[in-house]
């Protein structure tokens, strides 16, 4: 038997496959491509792989867009609790001197274009679906190497892309969590501004006030000056040592900066407080706080020693304009009215700290005779810590959960633990909007309800109200 005669033909070379054309039709294209991502906010942290938190995925993803964060001027700011306060007011007194400003903050209420802002200005549909399409197609081309890009990423990652096309003088970066391992901390500010230090996140960031101290001064860069306010001694003895190894200066405001407040009355503007903060170039004498509650005083004067700071960097920053931009500020989420009748306020209170600064505020700026709270929480936050600085204050409370949330305390349990906090009147309802219905029966109207204990909550609360009566 004869054999076939051998091909003289070289065998066919692998095939390249190419990667799927990446497209967005419509905004609700691009969101469902981000809300399919893994989410680290809405899971709970024991759950969520160690691996998430590294930045190389993020370096790369940012290579593979060109890079675009290197392009602005930036502000970082990490902390525990006034974060979100500190950035308003700072992108607030920024937008006010005539600069361009960007602003990208974390969770959202109600639309996830609240996170990506210029001025007070969401990004734009459109631009949103143009941007994403981008990211997108970047983060896809490095799946092989990195794996997936989670939400955070991919949201952040929109942010910078965005204000590198828009051209922003400078934006305002609020770290998502932490804040050595965070997303955000890829940029190399000209600034960095770190709030109150307090336990949270005890499963990723550690057990004591110093460890989690070190990961919030991990946004601290070499040479690069940073700014906080008075805190626990070890917390600071922690910001001093890794300033001075990064070479940074450290400024604390009350000590290494002249800060003074009072709080004052007048029929115009109701209880405000008014801040002093004197350094050799600046002197802001008795500069109103645009947001409510007595602790917003400190977080004024660190807006100020940091606006200080830019002001010795040779950014062109009027006093009068500073003050004037100030006075614009808005704060979503944090004691805002969002109905009349009844009248309900909502606010993201996450830690027992700030439960209390939010009861304290509402004694200082809001007339009721009872207080109604509904109230919500991550089931891996201190609640009995929460739970007793509520009972101090609210005359009745609905627990609740926000909808889809994996992290959600159980309504059932949050009311035991009230109980044995010491809290007496209580309700428990499966849902936010049951919980409003309840409220709303339970008040006349001489009283007030606030909806609290986190953003989900708070943020669902405003959306069914925002749904059933349109928007203020």
């Amino acid at each position: 038997m004869t054999q076939a005669p051998q091909s003289s033909a070289r065998p066919a070379p692998p095939v390249e496959v190419s990667a799927p054309v990446i497209g967005f039709a419509t905004y609700d294209d691009a969101l469902a491509h981000l809300m399919n991502r893994v989410n680290v906010e809405r899971v709970a942290p024991a759950s969520v792989d160690p691996h998430v938190f590294k930045l190389d995925r993020m370096r790369a993803l940012m290579s593979e867009l060109g890079n675009p964060h290197e392009s602005f001027k930036s502000v970082h700011v990490a902390g525990s609790k006034g974060k979100g306060s500190v950035c308003e007011m700072t992108a607030a007194a920024l937008s006010g001197c005539g600069l361009t400003t960007g602003i990208y903050t974390s969770p959202h209420l109600i639309d996830v274009r609240e996170r990506v802002r210029i001025g007070r200005d969401w990004i734009a549909q459109e631009d949103f679906r143009s941007v994403a399409e981008k990211v997108a197609r970047a983060a896809y081309s490095l799946v092989p190497l990195y794996g997936e890009a989670t939400y955070f990423e991919v949201i952040t990652a929109i942010a910078f892309l965005y204000f590198a096309e828009q051209a922003v003088d400078v934006a305002v970066i609020e770290v998502g969590l932490g804040g050595r391992l965070d997303s955000t901390n890829i940029i190399t500010p000209c600034l960095s501004i770190i709030t109150a230090i307090q336990l949270e996140h005890t499963d990723l960031l550690g057990t004591t006030l110093e460890a989690i101290s070190r990961e919030k001064a991990g946004i601290i860069k070499p040479g690069v000056p940073a700014v906080t306010i008075a805190q626990d001694e070890g917390v600071e003895r922690v910001f001093r040592e890794v300033a001075q190894v990064q070479g940074s200066t450290l400024k604390v405001l009350g000590k290494d900066i002249e800060f003074s407040f009072r709080m004052e009355f007048s029929p115009e503007e109701g209880q405000h407080a008014r801040v002093n903060v004197t350094t050799p170039q600046s002197t802001f004498e008795h500069v109103p706080v645009p947001l409510k509650g007595e602790h917003q005083a400190v977080n004024c004067g660190l807006v100020l020693a940091a606006i200080d700071e830019l002001r010795a960097q040779g950014m062109k920053l009027g006093e009068r304009e500073i003050s004037a931009g100030l006075a614009k500020t808005h704060a979503p989420g944090r004691l805002e009215r969002i109905h009349d009748s009844p009248r309900i306020y909502v606010d993201g209170a996450h830690n027992p700290e700030s439960i209390a600064c939010l009861i304290k505020a509402l004694g200082a700026h809001v007339r009721y005779d009872s207080l109604v709270v509904i109230f919500g929480c991550a089931r891996d936050k201190d609640v009995k810590g929460m739970l007793a600085k509520m009972a101090g204050g609210a005359d009745k409370v609905i627990f609740t959960k926000a909808e889809g949330n994996a992290r959600a305390a159980d309504p059932k349990d949050l009311q035991r633990k009230f109980a044995e906090a010491g809290g007496t009147a209580s309700q428990v309802a499966p849902c936010v909007k049951d919980a409003l219905n309840l409220a709303s029966r339970a008040v006349t109207n001489g009283d007030v309800i606030v909806v609290t204990g986190s953003f989900y909550v708070a943020g669902e609360a405003k959306r069914l109200l925002q749904e059933r009566y349109g928007k203020k």
